[in-house]
């Protein structure tokens, strides 16, 4: 009975690493024991605090996923606490997104959950703003020398109370133009969620998701996370 007990914990031992493999494909290996795991930090708005958990069990076996504490807002709110949000750690990989919040419209008059208003309300932060203050964050985060992946705006629904369909193409349009001048890595969770059915959204007209949507996203993420934590800058001795 002992015999067979063991081989069944053998078989399942080899399945799961099956399994681990074909998440993976050529992905870092599981840390051994007594070592410390890669770091990875993801900065974001409400969608990416949404991620993170499933991220965080995608990742669990490589890697430490860390979202900082409350929500990035916008671009103005990351250039005033991104110190905080860093921590004065050695990240690995930093995952990073803004948008909703920037392209969002809002009037104190509003009674739609975050005085959002298109209509009446004012832009949080415009077009040209915005890629500067990314210009800004991206130099603050490149200096960490940790891995850096943008994660692309989410989409806009139709009916959205403070958002204006189609400005979500427009702000990751000038986000990419910043990234691309700094060669970083870009996940395109506007393409993903673009293909999301009406049943991933938690309501009409509403930017957020439900678990099978953040699990998808965090699927999206995965990827380019892993292969940040491969690169060269990753093999340095004091990570």
């Amino acid at each position: 009975m002992t015999r067979l007990l063991g081989a069944i914990q053998l078989f399942l031992l080899l399945i799961a690493g099956l399994e681990t493999a074909a998440q993976g494909g050529g992905s870092p290996k599981p840390i051994a024991s007594g070592q410390s795991l890669p770091k990875v930090l993801v900065i974001g708005d409400s969608i990416s605090i949404g991620l993170t958990p499933f991220l965080a069990e995608r990742l669990k076996a490589v890697a430490e996923v860390r979202h900082h504490k409350g929500n990035a807002e916008h671009t103005g709110t990351g250039l005033k606490k991104l110190e905080d949000w860093l921590g004065g750690e050695s990240w690995d990989v930093i995952q990073f997104n803004w948008g909703l919040w920037d392209l969002c419209y809002r009037h104190p008059l509003s009674k739609a959950q975050g005085r959002r208003d298109k209509v009446r309300g004012t832009l949080t932060t415009s077009l040209p703003r915005y890629a500067a203050n990314l210009e800004g964050l991206v130099q603050r985060l490149q200096a960490t020398g940790a891995y850096l992946i943008f994660a692309t705006t989410t989409v806009v629904p139709e009916g959205e109370a403070g958002r204006k369909r189609g400005d979500d193409l427009r702000y990751n349009e000038a986000a990419l133009k910043v990234m691309n001048r700094h060669h970083l890595t870009v996940t395109d969770l506007n393409h993903v969620s673009r293909s999301f059915p009406d049943a991933f959204f938690v309501a009409p007209g509403n930017v957020h998701f439900t678990p099978e949507g953040y699990q998808a996203l965090a699927k999206a993420a995965e990827s380019n996370i892993r292969e940040g934590l491969k690169s060269d800058s990753n093999k340095r001795p004091d990570r």
